[in-house]
């Protein structure tokens, strides 16, 4: 009964809520969506695109992680040069543009210190259907075993391609088993032999963990010695601002598993990094030992048994016949002046770093909590992501609650995480001269929620 009148008591004061209560009650279940806080970002996308066209106020968007930057001029330039020349009547190879793969190659061996020929350097159209490509091969080599190991919290949309091929997977929150405690951890999965590929990302999505070269290590040693192959998403490649990853060819370099086994692939998006993602371009890099390994149960599905070709002419053909011709040579344009020395990235995406620390004072002063909080034994960086609690709410309520101040977010529920009472906010699409909004939304909420 106590918990009734509390219902009643908030219930009428979200009708002076920032964005008219009425007309969010009423998107919200015309959304369809049993439980709003479960859905998946596009679908929060799409019920926030509704509100805003129906009440004509501007939520301060923290749901999907758009880039809140310009596209990095060289590649705009190189595609248009590309375009001009008549690229866009001709099919591109599969495999890549010559001087795409190339300056991938090099990239890699600039930014983390890793050599891997130009063969294996290969464009995807975006990250995501490099790893729909990589489960496409990863995990049918071996019939005996099963499907993905997922260290989460990650990006949902990976666990549902796996779905909708039909593959088993597994996971756990990798928050409670940091360093020494990974290697037991990862054990109780790959004892079992049913693991084909471990994914996780690094900087994380959603919480912004970066794993150390310790845990890089474990995960190598482990993956070697249980022939698994790693899926790193470099996502948010060099995007840990504590330390300076600008500098080609110089130390410190972008942390990476590569260093520690022959078995990975690396998912490199030019999304977040170049503030590439219209163009829908990114990289798959895959070890040389890797690339020419064969494996006899591929030809159950594919017409080699070798790993790299089966990528490149059985999944990758299969899913698009090859990136778009432009875009290629748009990418190729970035990474060469990246490459040379001549853009320096990091220097712009540091803009991600610096609203992340304003955004996180206004939520504390406000009652919120931080959810990942500490990466080990230091806090967690400021970045692309932080994630975010208030007292007394799960996760799927408070993400309902806050879209009647204004506020928009993703549930952790979606990412794996086992820290039911958060939400992860993205800081891109967040204007500056927004922050005074957020600010006096904040406010309110916290004032009529204490």
């Amino acid at each position: 009964m106590v918990a009734f009148f509390i219902y009643l008591s908030m219930a009428s004061k979200e009708k002076n809520t920032p964005i008219d209560f009425k007309i969010v009650k009423q998107k919200i279940k015309a959304s369809g969506l049993s439980e709003i806080g479960k859905g998946s970002i596009r679908e929060i996308v799409r019920l926030v695109n509704e509100i805003e066209l129906s009440t004509g106020k501007e939520f301060v968007r923290m749901e999907m992680g758009v880039p809140g930057l310009s596209p990095a001029r060289a590649g705009v330039n190189a595609e248009i040069e590309a375009l001009k020349r008549g690229v866009a009547s001709k099919y591109p190879m599969i495999e890549g543009v010559k001087e795409l793969k190339e300056e991938i190659s090099r990239f890699v061996k600039l930014f983390l210190n890793v050599d891997v020929s130009p063969q294996g350097c290969i464009p995807t159209v975006g990250s995501m259907m490099g790893s729909m490509a990589a489960y496409l091969v990863v995990n049918r080599n071996d019939h005996t075993k099963e499907g993905t190991l997922f260290i989460d919290p990650g990006f949902p949309v990976q666990k549902q391609q796996v779905r909708v091929l039909g593959h088993d997977f597994c996971s756990f929150d990798i928050y409670e088993y940091r360093g020494e405690k990974l290697r037991s951890k990862l054990l109780t999965y790959l004892k079992t032999g049913k693991v084909s590929s471990i994914l996780y990302s690094n900087p994380n999505n959603p919480s912004w963990i970066c794993l150390t070269e310790e845990e890089l290590k474990i995960i190598g040693d482990l993956a070697t010695e249980y022939d698994a192959i790693v899926i790193e998403d470099l996502a948010y490649i060099g995007m840990d601002f504590r330390e300076d990853f600008s500098k080609p060819g110089r130390p410190p370099y972008q942390p990476t598993v590569a260093n520690y086994t022959d078995q990975y692939m690396l998912l490199i998006s030019s999304s977040k990094a170049f503030s590439y993602a219209g163009q829908r371009i990114g990289m798959m890099v895959i070890s040389d030992k890797l690339f020419y390994r064969k494996y006899p149960d591929l030809k159950r599905y594919y017409t080699s048994d070798g790993f790299g070709y089966s990528i490149i002419y059985g999944a990758l053909y299969a899913l698009s016949a090859g990136v778009s011709h432009s875009a290629q040579y748009g990418l190729a344009g970035i990474l060469k002046e990246v490459n040379d020395g001549t853009y320096n990235y990091i220097e712009d995406v540091k803009e991600y770093g610096e609203k992340a620390i304003i955004m996180k004072k206004m939520f504390l002063e406000n009652g919120f909590r931080l959810v990942y909080d500490m990466d080990i034994d230091k806090p967690i960086a400021d970045g692309f992501y932080f994630t975010f609690s208030f007292p007394g709410y799960t996760g799927v309520d408070l993400l309902e609650e806050l879209l009647y101040y204004g506020i928009s977010a993703i549930s952790l529920d979606i990412t794996g995480s086992e820290r039911h009472e958060g939400l992860r906010a993205c800081v891109s699409q967040v204007r500056k001269d927004q922050f005074e909004v957020l600010e006096t939304r904040l406010k309110k909420f916290y004032n009529d929620h204490s």
